[in-house]
C-alpha cells in the first residue's frame, strides 16, 4: 500500500511547479475560509475593480486617456450603485412587504380552492383527507415564510457601523485597485518563485473566460432586469421592480434560476388578471416575459459571451451547489469562474489522463453497449 502511495505521489508530484500551484491554492482557499468576512470588503473590492478594468481598457484602446477613462467608469459605476442603494433596494422592499401582506393571503386560498378540486377529478388518486392535510400544510408553509420575511429588521443586518465601513471602504479600495493595479501586481508577483511556467499557463487560460464571464455576467443582470422592469411596467404588473430584480438576478443560476423566478411572475399575473385565455393580459403578459428569457438565452448570452465557457451542464450544476454552499450568493456568482480554474488545473497539471486510461474508459463503454 505504501509503493502504491509513494507511486501514485511521484506520478502526480515530482514537479516542483505542480507543488507550489497545489500549496497557492491551498492558502488561497483557507485565507478565504478563515479570513472572508474579516476580508469581505477587499475580495468584492477586488471584483468590482476587475469588473470595471475591462471597461476602462476598451475605452484607453479608443485613445481615451487613462485617467478621464478610470474617472467615467469609476462615477459611473458608482451611480448606478446609489441608484440601486438608494431607489431600487428600497422599492423593491416595499413591494415584497406588500406583496405578502396583500397577495399572499389571496394565494394561499387560490392554492386551497385548486388543492380541494383534485379528489372530484382525481377520486382514485387523492382523497379529501389527503388534500385538506396539504392545504394545511401549505398554508402553513407560506405563512412561515411570509412572517420570516415581515420579522426581518434593522437589527438582523451588520450594524450600521459596519454598513458606513463598507460604503466607505468599498469605493475606496475599488480606486486604488484601478489606480495602482500594476504596482499591486508587480508587489504581488515578487513573492513568487521565478520559475512559475505552471501557474502562468493556468491563469493564461482561464483568465479570458473569467473576465468574459464576470464582466457579462454583471451586465446580463442589469440589461435583463431593466429589460423586465420596463415590460412589466408598461403592463401594468404589479410589483413589478421586485419581479424584474428577481428576473435579473435568475441569470446568475444557468438552467435553474430563469425556470424558478418564473413561478412568482405567473403567480402574481394570473391573481392580478386571471387566467381568460388566448389574447388576455395573463397571455400576452406570460408572452413578453418568454420572448424576454428567448432574446436573453439566444441573443444576448452569444453576444455577451464571446469566450464560450466550456463545460458540460453536469459540472455547471454541480460547482453552484458546492460553491454556493459554502459562500451563498457569491459562491453562486462565481461558481462557472471557480469551476473553469478547477478544469484550467487539471488541464495543466504535468500527469493528466493518459491514452490507455482513455482507452481503457472507451472499453468500458464498449462492453456496456
Amino acid at each position: 500500500m505504501l509503493k502504491i502511495l509513494n507511486g501514485w505521489f511521484n506520478q502526480y508530484f515530482s514537479d516542483e511547479e505542480a507543488v507550489l500551484l497545489l500549496f497557492f491554492l491551498a492558502v488561497s482557499f483557507a485565507v478565504v475560509l478563515l479570513f472572508g468576512q474579516m476580508l469581505a470588503p477587499v475580495f468584492i473590492s477586488i471584483v468590482l475593480a476587475y469588473l470595471m478594468q475591462g471597461i476602462v481598457n476598451a475605452l484607453v484602446k479608443r485613445n481615451t486617456p487613462r485617467t478621464l477613462s478610470l474617472i467615467m467608469v469609476y462615477s459611473g459605476t458608482f451611480g448606478l450603485f446609489v441608484i440601486l442603494l438608494f431607489w431600487l433596494l428600497p422599492l423593491s422592499w416595499q413591494q415584497l412587504t406588500s406583496l405578502l401582506n396583500d397577495q399572499l393571503p389571496n394565494m394561499i386560498s387560490e392554492a386551497k380552492t385548486l388543492l380541494m378540486k383534485l379528489p372530484e377529478q382525481y377520486p382514485d388518486l387523492v382523497s379529501v383527507k389527503q388534500t385538506e392535510q396539504w392545504a394545511d400544510m401549505a398554508s402553513r408553509e407560506l405563512g412561515a415564510v411570509g412572517q420570516t420575511v415581515l420579522s426581518f429588521s434593522i437589527s438582523k443586518i451588520p450594524s450600521v457601523m459596519a454598513l458606513v465601513i463598507y460604503l466607505v471602504l468599498v469605493p475606496l479600495l475599488v480606486f486604488f485597485f484601478l489606480k495602482d493595479q500594476r504596482k499591486i501586481v508587480l508587489w504581488f508577483l515578487s513573492y513568487l518563485p521565478r520559475k512559475r511556467g505552471l501557474l502562468e499557463q493556468v491563469w493564461e487560460e482561464m483568465n479570458d473566460q473569467i473576465s468574459n464571464y464576470v464582466r457579462g455576467k454583471a451586465l446580463e443582470i442589469i440589461i435583463v432586469g431593466s429589460v423586465s422592469f420596463a415590460a412589466f411596467a408598461l403592463l401594468e404588473l404589479n410589483y413589478s421592480a421586485l419581479l424584474a430584480m428577481l428576473v435579473g438576478l435568475s441569470v446568475v443560476v444557468p438552467y435553474v434560476g430563469a425556470a424558478v423566478v418564473t413561478i412568482p411572475v405567473a403567480l402574481v399575473a394570473y391573481l392580478q388578471h386571471g387566467w381568460g385565455g388566448v389574447g388576455s393580459e395573463f397571455f400576452t403578459l406570460m408572452i413578453v416575459y418568454g420572448v424576454i428569457q428567448a432574446l436573453d438565452g439566444n441573443v444576448l448570452v452569444p453576444l455577451l459571451f464571446s469566450e464560450a465557457v466550456n463545460l458540460h451542464p453536469v459540472a455547471i450544476i454541480v460547482a453552484i451547489l458546492i460553491f454556493g454552499g459554502i459562500w451563498g450568493f457569491w459562491g453562486v456568482f462565481f461558481a462557472i469562474p471557480l469551476a473553469t480554474l478547477c478544469k484550467a488545473v487539471i488541464s495543466a497539471w504535468p500527469i493528466g489522463l493518459q491514452r490507455e486510461d482513455s482507452s481503457v474508459v472507451d472499453d468500458i463503454f464498449e462492453d456496456n453497449v
